[in-house]
């Protein structure tokens, strides 16, 4: 029975560690190159300005969880009556915006990363031609890379804030691995399928973010439902109820499956599904075209930011070397 319950707690830092594992390595790629365009220009004196960037940038993101996670605490406090409320509305308001960054970043990204070389050494170059100021300039991009990639994952671990602290625990262990890859890469000079090991993190990246999309749908489900029985006059925003017991929803339309004899979400092998995967053991009509829209979408145009364009144009044109 313990075992089943730490794997109940430990399965929540999956999706951080799988998010910070991918953004991890993005941020140690350009680290990477910046320490290989600053020591080939003969400038490794700057390399403490990179080291500085990466510390502050890692401190930067665990103050910017730390003030969401007391803004959440203070908020659904206020007022004890609303608590029931304000925690699933706070969980949507992040967990939309968690999806919307997610989303962007990796259909965006990944359109991005065969000119990431390009775009780095350019930004390099113009630190260095500041002379004085390069250090400065070199520490400001560094610091931005790191920033960037950590705000996507307190988002998504603030919005699973209700499954306490276990998520930050995926998330450090994710940034310690991609640091390992860093090293392995640009320290000893081992070959590493950096594409592929994108398109998989990718891969699994789209199938948590379409399971935060059900999340949501619940969380919100749950606010409406306890705003319909706590008052009269909002009698009417439930327009669905299969029956009131603990499955049945406000606003999600009938369920279409029930699997919870079958393959619970809270035991081993469905908590790994549902932590990786989006598996739910109760889903709703609503929650279920919201899944599928979500892959037929961004999943769709993921795998067609991936997929090579077979055209003639393309033949005779030089292959970007993998970073």
């Amino acid at each position: 029975m313990d075992s089943v319950i730490k794997t109940m707690n430990f399965s929540t830092a999956l999706p951080t560690f799988v998010i910070t594992l991918r953004e991890g390595v993005e941020a140690a790629l350009v680290v990477g190159i910046v320490l290989a365009l600053l020591n080939k220009a003969q400038q490794s004196r700057l390399n403490p300005w990179v080291y500085a960037g990466v510390g502050v940038g890692i401190a930067v993101s665990a103050l910017i969880g730390l003030l969401f996670n007391w803004l959440i605490q203070t908020l659904s406090t206020i007022n004890p009556q609303y608590t029931a409320v304000v925690k699933p509305i706070l969980g949507s308001v992040f967990s939309i915006l968690a999806i919307v960054m997610l989303s962007w970043m990796l259909i965006w990204m990944t359109k991005q990363a065969k000119s990431m070389k390009a775009q780095v050494e350019g930004a390099v170059q113009s630190a260095l031609q500041q002379d004085s100021n390069a250090g400065w300039g070199v520490f400001s991009l560094i610091l931005v890379a790191v920033v960037r990639e950590g705000f996507e994952t307190v988002l998504f671990i603030s919005a699973n804030f209700q499954q306490g602290l276990i998520p930050s625990i995926g998330a450090i262990a994710g940034i310690a691995v991609a640091a390992a890859i860093g090293v392995l890469l640009f320290k000893w000079g081992i070959k590493i399928n950096i594409r592929q090991f994108f398109q998989v993190m990718g891969v699994f990246l789209v199938l948590i973010v379409a399971g935060l999309v059900v999340t949501t749908l619940r969380n919100i489900d749950k606010a409406v439902a306890i705003v319909n029985l706590s008052h009269r006059a909002s009698e009417n925003f439930c327009f669905y109820y299969d029956h009131f017991s603990e499955i049945h929803s406000c606003i999600l339309g009938p369920i279409v499956w029930n699997t919870a004899n079958i393959l619970p979400e809270k035991q081993f092998p469905g908590i790994i599904l549902k932590s990786l995967l989006g598996y739910r053991e109760h889903l709703y009509l609503v929650q279920a075209i919201a899944y599928f829209i979500f892959l037929l979408t961004v999943g769709g145009l993921y795998f067609r930011s991936i997929t090579p364009a077979n055209t003639p144009s393309n033949k005779n044109q030089p292959v970007t070397p993998k970073l």
